[in-house]
């Protein structure tokens, strides 16, 4: 990519229900540069929805059904996240997506590594069954806010260093909260892009997918989202670090107020 982008977690809320072609439009009046495909329960669009998108020229990222666990007990759950996980990035390519992201699975109270190679054959599977049609997006598992989730950012990037066309996303606002409030300093964010960048190179800085949000969390992780100016959540260093390390991609902002809030990030950055 040739920028960073601030793009929204779904529609704008200012659309209400009118869909899509009303989204984009709000988001040109206010200078965003995109939105992330929420397929919350299932992977489903309609052909209107389809065309307005596709008709946006926007950046386009999506995210997986919420029901995924690439580490589940039934193999039958299993076989459904992978199916999961292939529509939603099969629906993106069509659309002219960038990248999708889902949450992997889960540890169920299993030893990390074992979890870890679970998770890597799945992978496989699915890098393996896009590549039979040429599909070339990022497939990208994202740092998850509480500790009984896989996904914290060294489990990632071990993952993405396998596989050609995974890198991570790393959900900023997750990782506070994962460890109770830490992942919050300038220092702190320039060593994640710096490990990122020295383990998975450049091409992995240039094609960031991040997620930010204020956020409530306790012992135990993640509790909600929150706005940005309602959290302890440091998202103005953090900006700081994505100019001083030339950071490009795409910033979704799943704040609840989520196009106001992309633009805060949006004008601080531009101001930097």
């Amino acid at each position: 990519m040739d920028k960073l982008n601030f793009i929204t977690a779904g529609v704008p809320l200012k659309a209400g229900n009118k869909g899509y072609e009303a989204g984009f439009k709000i988001l040109d009046d206010m200078n965003l540069d995109g939105l992330e495909l929420e397929f919350v329960r299932g992977v489903r669009i309609s052909d209107k929805s389809r065309e307005a998108v596709s008709a946006a020229n926007k950046i386009i990222t999506a995210h997986a059904p919420f029901y995924v666990n690439l580490n589940a007990r039934e193999e039958d759950k299993i076989k459904a996240s992978i199916q999961r996980i292939i529509e939603t990035a099969e629906t993106a390519y069509l659309l002219g997506g960038f990248s999708i992201t889902f949450h992997a699975g889960f540890y169920l109270g299993m030893d990390k590594e074992s979890v870890y190679n679970q998770i890597r054959k799945q992978i496989k599977i699915i890098t393996d069954e896009l590549k039979k049609v040429n599909n070339k997006i990022w497939i990208r598992p994202e740092t998850t806010g509480k500790a009984t989730q896989w996904g914290d950012l060294e489990e990632i990037i071990r993952l993405s260093e396998e596989f050609e066309t995974v890198l991570p996303c790393v959900d900023f606002s997750h990782l506070h909260a994962r460890y109770n409030g830490i992942s919050n300093t300038y220092s702190e964010f320039a060593n994640i892009f710096e490990t990122i960048g020295n383990r998975l190179g450049q091409v992995a800085l240039d094609n960031f997918h991040a997620h930010i949000a204020g956020i409530e969390y306790g012992a135990k992780g993640e509790k909600k989202h929150l706005n940005l100016e309602e959290s302890d959540f440091n998202y103005k260093e953090l900006l700081k670090a994505f100019k001083d390390f030339n950071i490009k991609g795409a910033i979704v902002c799943e704040s609840p107020n989520i196009e106001d809030d992309a633009k805060l990030m949006k004008d601080y950055y531009l101001s930097l």
